[in-house]
C-alpha cells in the first residue's frame, strides 16, 4: 500500500509537530495536517503560513486540560505535516487535499485540519462527504462565505460555503457566528442554510438534539472570534465572540458523531503578539480532547 499519505511534511520547511503528537501513525485516532494555502485571500494574505506556527507555539501549552480534566497524552494523534500544495493553483490544490483526507479517512483515522484560507475546507469536506453521504457541516464565521464569485472568480475563499452547498443539502449547514455579508448573501442564508448569525454557544445549544445521530464535520475560522483575541486573520471583522464562547462551543460539541474538524486563517505574520497563534492551538488541543 501506498503510505506516502503517513506523512506530509517537508523537514525542510520546518515547523515541528503540534504538542503531544505521537510517532505511531498505525496506532492514532487522529490525524492533524496542514493545508498551508492562501491563493485566493481577498483582504491580507499570510494563512499559508499558520499551520506552521501553531504547531510552533503548540509547545507552550500544557497537555493537560483543566476544561475537560484530559491530557494529550490520553489520547493518540499523528502529525502528518502540511500537505504540499500546489503554488498558485486552487483547483488542483483542492484536489490534492481530498486525496490525503480520503486516504486518512480509509484508514479510519479522525482528520484535524489546520489552514490556510477558508477554501480548503472544501476539498476536505467533498472527501468526507462521499464516505458519509448524511453530513452536516457547522460553520463558525465572521462572513457567510456564500458568494457565487469574488472579483469574477468562482474558486474563492469567500464561496467556499456556496460550493459545499453543491453537495451538502442545504439543511445541512449550520452557520454561527456570521455578521459580515452581503445583502444577498443574508438572504441566500435565510432561506437555505440554517442560521444563527452573530452568536455562537446559544443557538448551538438549540441545535444539538437535531444533530445527535448524524455525521458532523466542524469548521473554525478563527475570524469568528473579535479581533481583539485574534488579530491575526486576512479578514478581520469586529464585534465577534470572545474567546470563552467559542471555547465552550467545542466543549458543547462534544456529544456529537465528529467525522471530521479544521480550524483556518490564522495569519501569524499579522499578529506580532502571537495570541492569535497561541488560541488556535489551544482550540486544536480542546478539540481533540472532546472529539479524538
Amino acid at each position: 500500500m501506498d503510505a506516502s499519505h503517513r506523512t506530509a511534511f517537508d523537514p525542510s520547511y520546518g515547523g515541528g509537530r503540534y504538542i503531544g503528537a505521537t510517532d505511531d501513525y498505525d496506532g492514532a485516532r487522529a490525524v492533524v495536517y496542514g493545508m498551508p494555502m492562501d491563493w485566493t485571500t481577498s483582504f491580507r494574505p499570510g494563512a499559508r503560513l499558520g499551520p506552521r506556527r501553531i504547531r510552533e507555539v503548540s509547545v507552550g501549552l500544557e497537555e493537560y486540560s483543566p476544561y475537560l480534566d484530559r491530557s494529550l497524552d490520553e489520547t493518540t494523534f499523528f502529525d502528518a505535516g502540511d500537505i504540499p500544495l500546489p503554488f498558485g493553483n486552487p483547483g488542483r490544490s483542492l484536489d490534492v487535499i481530498d486525496g490525503y483526507v480520503g486516504r486518512w479517512l480509509d484508514d479510519g483515522k479522525l482528520p484535524f485540519g489546520l489552514g490556510g484560507e477558508h477554501l480548503v475546507t472544501l476539498g476536505a469536506v467533498r472527501a468526507v462527504h462521499r464516505r458519509f453521504p448524511d453530513l452536516a457541516v457547522l460553520h463558525f464565521d465572521a462572513h457567510t462565505d456564500l458568494r457565487e464569485q469574488y472579483e469574477g472568480e468562482e474558486m474563492s475563499h469567500s464561496a467556499v460555503m456556496r460550493k459545499i452547498l453543491d453537495f451538502v443539502p442545504p439543511g445541512r449547514l449550520y452557520q454561527f457566528g456570521v455578521r459580515s455579508g452581503m445583502r444577498e448573501e443574508f438572504e441566500f442564508a435565510r432561506a437555505h442554510t440554517r442560521f444563527f448569525p452573530f452568536d455562537v454557544l446559544e443557538p448551538l445549544k438549540g441545535c444539538l438534539s437535531e444533530l445527535a445521530d448524524a455525521p458532523v464535520y466542524i469548521s473554525i475560522d478563527i475570524d469568528v472570534l473579535d479581533p481583539s483575541s485574534a488579530p491575526g486573520t486576512g479578514t478581520a471583522e469586529a464585534g465577534g465572540v470572545p474567546f470563552r464562547e467559542l471555547l465552550a462551543a467545542v466543549h458543547a460539541m462534544r456529544g456529537l458523531r465528529v467525522v471530521g474538524f479544521d480550524l483556518v486563517e490564522v495569519a501569524p505574520v499579522l499578529d506580532p503578539t502571537e495570541q492569535t497563534q497561541i488560541a488556535a492551538a489551544k482550540l486544536l488541543r480542546e478539540a481533540l480532547l472532546s472529539y479524538a
